[in-house]
Order: structure tokens, then C-alpha cells, then sequence
């Protein structure tokens, strides 16, 4: 049995306090961004436009984590005070409403530059799991998303959050859709086989099904609940993201059959 008793605030500079989630941000984008460069991009007009690319990425993972929130998460409190919609600072951002976000940027700068959305979003796929890592772990160190009560050696203590032992579902995320998810894209993208849009539909797909996975240990959002039985916003969320994965994996065009990164 652990119990968690972290500092959300990493360090101060100046009275201005560094959260350990927005450094989980920063060091995903930019491990990410390395990686890209450094590992998966050979094209070298692809790595000139990654360069650009990847400002459209922040404000999408932005944008859309937020709006995600606040619409799938708490859209009755954001419509009473609409001003703290802004207030990012305070917390409460999407996975899902971050990844439409990705999804409407990639769209908007794949058109811009006549290029393959799916080229994009292929390298989306295999570097947004380190993200969600440190995301995830950052969210076990906040004391949020808790899981549910349990009996097990390995149950954990939130102190901010109530006095019951809890599975620390963050770190099952953490190892599921960041550890083993990044294994299992590279190995995807790396293989001999490997075409355009594949990283893409598996990463919706596997991402899909370890998120259920995980949401059966984890407490659902106090403001929501469950939806109907023992479905909470994330499984329903996440199970939309399967269905439409197997739609692109059905569906996609002939540049994403024979096109190379």
C-alpha cells in the first residue's frame, strides 16, 4: 500500500507555480517532436513541413482538449459561467476532445499543403503515447482520476481525494496506452508492411480498447457518473473511437495504400 501525498506544483519561479501536468505537456510535445525528426521522418519534405505541422498541433491538442472537457465533461457548469471555458489553469482537459482537435488541425494543414492527412496522423499515432504517458503519471501525482476502492497489496491512498485504498488506475493507463501502445505502433509503423493510414485506425483501435479496459478500474467523473448501467463517458467515448477506426481501416482511399512516409 502506497499513499500519495504528492506536490501537484513541480517548482516556483518568481511566485509563479510550474505544474507537473503542464511539464507533462511540454515533454511530450517536444519528445515527441525529436522523435518524429530524429527516428520516423525519412521524407525530407515531410521534416520541412513538420516544422509548421507542429504548431497546428499544439493549438489542436489545446483547443480541442479543452472544449472536449468542457463539452463531454461539464457542459451544464461552463454554460452557467462561461468565462471559466479560459481559465485552462484550473484544470480539466479532454484525451478525446484533444485527439478531434489533432484530427480538424491535420485536416486544416494537410489540405493547406496538398498532402496526405493520414502522413500526419501516422506520426501522430506512434509518438502521442510518450504524451500520454507523462500525462498519466501526472494525473497520479494530482491525486485525479482515482480509481476504485479495492482490497489489493497494491492499492494506493489519494489523501486529497477521500480515506479508501484505491487501484491507481493512472499508472494502469500509463503503462497500457503509453508504454504498451508505443511499443505496439513502432512495431506497426517499423514493419516491412507498413502502409499510410495503418498507425492511424490501429492507434484509434488500440487506444480504444485499453482505455475500456482501464475505465473498469477507474472511478467515473463525480459530475457525470455512469451514463447507463456500468458505461461512463470515457468507455462510450472510447468505443467511438474503435467504431471509427474499423471504418477507416474499411475506407481508406488509394493514397493510403501505396504512399510512404
Amino acid at each position: 500500500m502506497f499513499t500519495n501525498n504528492f506536490d501537484p506544483v513541480a517548482f516556483e519561479i518568481f511566485s509563479l507555480s510550474v505544474r507537473w501536468y503542464s511539464l507533462a505537456y511540454i515533454f511530450g510535445i517536444i519528445l515527441g517532436w525529436v522523435y518524429c525528426k530524429k527516428i520516423l521522418i525519412k521524407d525530407s519534405i515531410i521534416l520541412k513541413l513538420f516544422e509548421d505541422y507542429i504548431t497546428y498541433l499544439i493549438i489542436g491538442i489545446i483547443v480541442g482538449g479543452r472544449l472536449g472537457y468542457v463539452i463531454f465533461y461539464n457542459f451544464p457548469y461552463f454554460l452557467n459561467k462561461p468565462i471559466e471555458i479560459f481559465m485552462i489553469w484550473n484544470g480539466g482537459m479532454s484525451f478525446h476532445g484533444g485527439l478531434i482537435g489533432v484530427i480538424i488541425s491535420s485536416y486544416l494543414f494537410s489540405k493547406k499543403n496538398a498532402k496526405g492527412i493520414f502522413v500526419f496522423l501516422d506520426l501522430v499515432s506512434v509518438t502521442a503515447p510518450i504524451g500520454i504517458l507523462f500525462g498519466r503519471i501526472s494525473n497520479f501525482i494530482n491525486g485525479e482520476l482515482v480509481g476504485k476502492a479495492t482490497n489489493s497489496n497494491w492499492g494506493v491512498f489519494f489523501l486529497n481525494y477521500d480515506d479508501k485504498l484505491r487501484h491507481p488506475s493512472q499508472l494502469y493507463e500509463a503503462f497500457l496506452e503509453g508504454v504498451i501502445l508505443f511499443i505496439l505502433m513502432n512495431f506497426i509503423f517499423f514493419n516491412k508492411n507498413y502502409k499510410v493510414g495503418n498507425c492511424s485506425f490501429m492507434f484509434l483501435i488500440l487506444y480504444g480498447c485499453f482505455r475500456i479496459t482501464s475505465e473498469f478500474f477507474r472511478e467515473p467523473d463525480i459530475q457525470i457518473g455512469y451514463l447507463f448501467g456500468h458505461v461512463s463517458m470515457g468507455i462510450l467515448l472510447s468505443a467511438i473511437m474503435i467504431l471509427i477506426g474499423f471504418v477507416i481501416y474499411f475506407k481508406r482511399n488509394d493514397e493510403t495504400k501505396s504512399q510512404k512516409i
